[in-house]
């Protein structure tokens, strides 16, 4: 069989697939980037409680493996009373695993910002809430940007593994194709170029235009 015979027998089973892992993707996403966003600022709160909370989540999502955590949640939530569907957990789990590591990303960028950006803010009379989002973030994301498109990139390799729970994405289609067909060569070529061109002409290009875009809007162009 032909490459080009492959594509036509199996292009419907690989796009449904694509369409999957694009949807887990970035819901992934926006769940990292939220529980990285609060567990960062939570990490620099004056309360012990509430840097604790934040230090128990990063560490134990940090320090255990993706492929446990989706097992976890998946099949030992329910025994809890907590279920899941297979999709949600898929991407619940990827999001919060890599937002431990956006988490000390965010935390490190806004210690960075520079010791007098504070103390003007401060001297401006703003509130914490409003100094923070005004003057703070803005600076703290241009900095963490570039590290977060590499993360971004993490993230979307990191679904793949939502396949071991049974959720329909490219994986799980191309381990099926694999299984059917025993051309091994053919169905892992064509994922590893889907991920390639997904990584590196869509999340990449799109990183890099929000770099430039929030280093204009504070002066850094």
């Amino acid at each position: 069989m032909s490459y080009l015979d492959f594509l036509a027998d199996h292009s419907d089973r690989l796009i449904d697939g694509t369409l999957i892992t694009i949807g887990q993707f970035v819901l992934a996403a926006l769940v990292a980037v939220t529980a990285a966003v609060l567990s960062g600022l939570m990490k620099l709160s004056p309360s012990k409680t509430v840097r604790g909370a934040a230090t128990v989540y990063i560490e134990i999502f940090r320090g255990t493996s993706l492929l446990v955590q989706l097992y976890w949640i998946f099949f030992v939530l329910p025994l809890l009373g907590i279920n899941l569907d297979k999709f949600t957990a898929g991407f619940v789990t990827v999001g919060l695993c890599y937002g431990a590591y956006g988490a000390e990303l965010v935390r490190g960028a806004i210690v960075s910002v520079p010791k007098g950006q504070w103390e003007a803010a401060l001297a401006l009379n703003m509130s914490p809430a409003r100094r923070m989002w005004r003057i703070i973030l803005p600076q703290a994301l241009v900095g963490m940007l570039p590290a977060w498109g590499n993360l971004m990139v993490e993230i979307l390799k990191g679904t793949a593994l939502v396949a071991l729970i049974s959720v329909t994405d490219l994986m799980f289609e191309t381990r099926q194709i694999n299984n059917n067909t025993f051309l091994s060569a053919q169905a892992f070529g064509t994922a590893l170029i889907i991920y390639y061109i997904f990584a590196r002409f869509l999340i990449t290009p799109l990183m890099r235009w929000v770099e430039r875009i929030m280093a204009r809007k504070i002066g850094r162009a």
